[in-house]
């Protein structure tokens, strides 16, 4: 795929229309700016990362000295701290201006509700309960609403530029604490603990609430704390796709290969076209519609791994299909970004 920039000229005026609107006291995006393909994104090179993490964690779990009585600390490190941090920051050093996009944000919320619904419905499906173990869904059903927050900051700024960057950030502030209590919520209810208590005590949900506050309450970390802030998200980001590698049982995956297919379907296939058809809804334009789209089709989170595995849940088929959401975005993203055009 071939994307191409608007040229300086036209990046100008963008820049000087924006610039005006702020002054204005809001920010509008310019409704006519069209992305036009001359560069090619690599979603390879893009997902390699990811993806050779996961298969060296792996290795590491099974042919070294670093079996699972190590990445059990790791996934507890990642879970209650290290995960939390990049969430808090991700969300807090990005300024979210939501009454610039609230197309968009309508857009997103509405398809993050929709795929929650689709993935919580599995079970009751008339064929599908017959063939779905509830604990196996309890456990996996993030992986059909979830997103890689990073991957989908990283194509956003190579196709849109700091405009799309902008714009995901308003998802990310918006959607994800919503995705956070939905992905907590079918395991807390299905392990009989109290909801409520386990929504409100969750690391994730408190970073990602608490960075919406603080973004909204314009709080800045300052320059002599952020580099440390930046590592440790960093950090979550490697020792969380290793974990995922090391608790990789592509076996397990047999016994929900039905809750597989369906989730990593919902999440690669259903949630692009539903994308499409929102941005029409809510006359999205072209940046905005591209933005949509990369994060309706990017691989799911792999935080959704180590989430599992501390409440409890095995975490075999949760690793696996996040390994096979990697590899699946490969054809989703550009399927996803070719309805654009």
């Amino acid at each position: 795929m071939r994307i191409r920039f608007p040229d300086r000229c036209e990046s100008r005026r963008t820049n000087e229309d924006s610039a005006s609107a702020r002054r204005g006291g809001a920010t509008t995006y310019r409704s006519d700016l069209e992305i036009e393909y001359s560069r090619r994104v690599n979603f390879f090179q893009l997902l390699f990362p990811d993806f050779s993490l996961i298969l060296l964690g792996f290795l590491l779990c099974r042919y070294t000295a670093l079996d699972r009585l190590v990445w059990d600390k790791v996934e507890s490190l990642v879970y209650y701290l290290l995960f939390p941090v990049l969430l808090f920051h991700s969300i807090v050093k990005t300024p979210l201006n939501l009454g610039a996009a609230s197309g968009l944000m309508g857009a997103g919320l509405t398809l993050s509700f929709i795929g929650i619904g689709l993935a919580y419905l599995l079970p009751y499906l008339p064929w599908f309960k017959t063939h779905i173990d509830p604990r196996d869904h309890a456990a996996s059903a993030q992986i059909g609403f979830r997103f890689n927050a990073v991957i989908t900051l990283a194509l956003a700024e190579r196709i849109a530029g700091p405009q799309g960057v902008a714009l995901v950030a308003i998802l990310i502030g918006t959607c994800v604490p919503v995705f956070n209590v939905a992905a907590v919520y079918p395991m807390a209810r299905h392990a009989g603990r109290n909801v409520l208590r386990e929504v409100i005590k969750n690391p994730l949900i408190l970073a990602t609430v608490g960075g919406v506050v603080a973004n909204l309450a314009g709080f800045a970390f300052p320059e002599w704390l952020l580099p440390t802030v930046t590592r440790l998200g960093a950090a979550s980001l490697a020792l969380g796709l290793l974990a995922a590698g090391a608790g990789l049982q592509l076996s397990a995956l047999a016994r929900a290969k039905t809750l597989g297919i369906s989730l990593l379907t919902i999440r690669h296939f259903v949630s692009p076209l539903l994308a499409f058809a929102l941005a029409r809804v809510f006359g999205l334009n072209t940046v905005q519609t591209t933005v949509l789209m990369v994060f309706s089709a990017v691989p799911t989170s792999p935080s959704a791994y180590v989430l599992a595995t501390r409440m409890g849940y095995p975490g075999g088929p949760v690793a696996a299909m996040v390994t096979l959401s990697t590899l699946l975005a490969l054809l989703s993203l550009p399927f996803a970004l070719s309805l654009v055009r």
